[in-house]
């Protein structure tokens, strides 16, 4: 299955670095009941993850609040320590963007967005997008078909997706 608008979002386990290590952050406690920005990338620390996406997003937080977004949430297929100094050295946790990991890469297999790029050092990542969801429901979904590229995935154009 691909992620498709109108269909609900697979509950998953994800990771995130609490006050004693990893812990387990299930998706739906984020999703049901609320209104959730998600986007995900291939890799912390890559270039235009780093340079493009989260600033994107750490831009727009103040308008997503606005529109009455619970949470805006990154997933990477990184493992929670990973994921916890990338959200510290971009500036995306201080942004309150949550940082999660879906170290198994099992969330981004169960929506279809998994790619291999050997060349680039990069197995099993996740394409790149965005999307808005109301309670677990994709409403919006703007997937880059080049994992280099950060256009549609970005926060502008995800907050003007919405809007339209």
């Amino acid at each position: 299955m691909t992620l498709s608008v109108g269909d609900k979002l697979p509950d998953a386990t994800l990771l995130r670095m609490g006050a004693d290590g990893p812990e387990s952050v299930e998706l739906s406690s984020l999703t049901k009941g609320k209104k959730a920005v998600i986007f995900a990338l291939p890799g912390a620390y890559t270039g235009t993850c780093t340079t493009a996406h989260v600033p994107s997003f750490m831009r727009t937080k103040p308008e997503f609040d606005k529109k009455g977004v619970d949470s805006v949430v990154c997933i990477s297929v990184n493992d929670p320590f990973v994921m916890d100094a990338w959200g510290e050295s971009t500036g995306a946790a201080a942004a309150g963007i949550t940082m999660l990991g879906d170290a198994e890469g099992t969330f981004t297999r169960a929506v279809g967005m998994s790619f291999d790029a050997p060349p680039a050092g990069l197995i099993n990542r996740s394409r790149r997008y965005a999307l808005y969801a109301e309670d677990g429901v994709v409403k919006v979904l703007n997937a880059e078909e080049n994992p280099g590229v950060c256009e549609t995935s970005g926060g502008e154009a995800l907050l003007a997706d919405m809007s339209g």
